[in-house]
């Protein structure tokens, strides 16, 4: 026999019995199989610059803003009318708590033009930015308004419609002017052949 085995063979019964008592001593620790686990949280990321954290009308439940495929919205019916009632009217820019592209379940409280009304009572919206966009089809400037403190140029993003409920809207900023709207509704009906 070598040394290596007899070395082994001696230390081997030490070890065997210090592994039982550690074992006996604490209580099983066996981790059941991973499906059976509990899923473990993951860790909060950082909101992104002017994400909401908090909540806001129109970011849950049954009231929350979504965006919709503008294919599949069924026959609109864009009508410019605006009056300051404190429902959504068409022509009017609301605010309201938008989600992020992404989809992640972040957003942004923003300004939303009205586009048209639902026979449900929700409204069709196409949301409202300062940032310039000169040039890019997805987007059409309308302006400056009282929906902007600062009254900056604004654009519409024309690829993003969004339902908006009258209990999802924080507040109706002001309205677009007619010529501005009929401008939005004719790229609007021209892009996804809406009435």
């Amino acid at each position: 026999m070598s040394l290596l085995s007899k070395l082994f063979n001696a230390v081997a019964p030490t070890l065997k019995a210090a592994l039982q008592n550690k074992q006996r001593s604490r209580p099983d620790t066996k981790r059941p199989p991973a499906a059976a686990r509990p899923k473990e949280p993951e860790p909060a990321r950082p909101a992104p610059a002017g994400a909401t954290t908090v909540d806001s009308p129109g970011r849950l439940g049954s009231n929350r803003t979504v965006e919709v495929d503008p294919h599949d919205v069924g026959p609109v019916r864009m009508s410019y009318n605006p009056e300051q009632d404190g429902d959504p009217d068409p022509g009017e820019v609301v605010w309201t708590w938008v989600p992020f592209e992404e989809n992640n379940g972040q957003g942004k409280d923003r300004p939303v033009l009205v586009v048209a009304a639902e026979p449900t009572g929700t409204v069709l919206t196409v949301q409202l930015t300062s940032k310039h966009h000169e040039g890019d089809n997805e987007f059409m400037p309308v302006g400056s308004g009282d929906w902007d403190s600062e009254h900056r140029d604004s654009w519409v993003n024309l690829e993003r419609v969004l339902r908006v409920s009258p209990n999802g809207m924080r507040r109706e900023a002001s309205s677009l002017g007619r010529y501005q709207f009929e401008k939005v509704a004719a790229r609007l009906r021209e892009r996804y052949n809406w009435s």
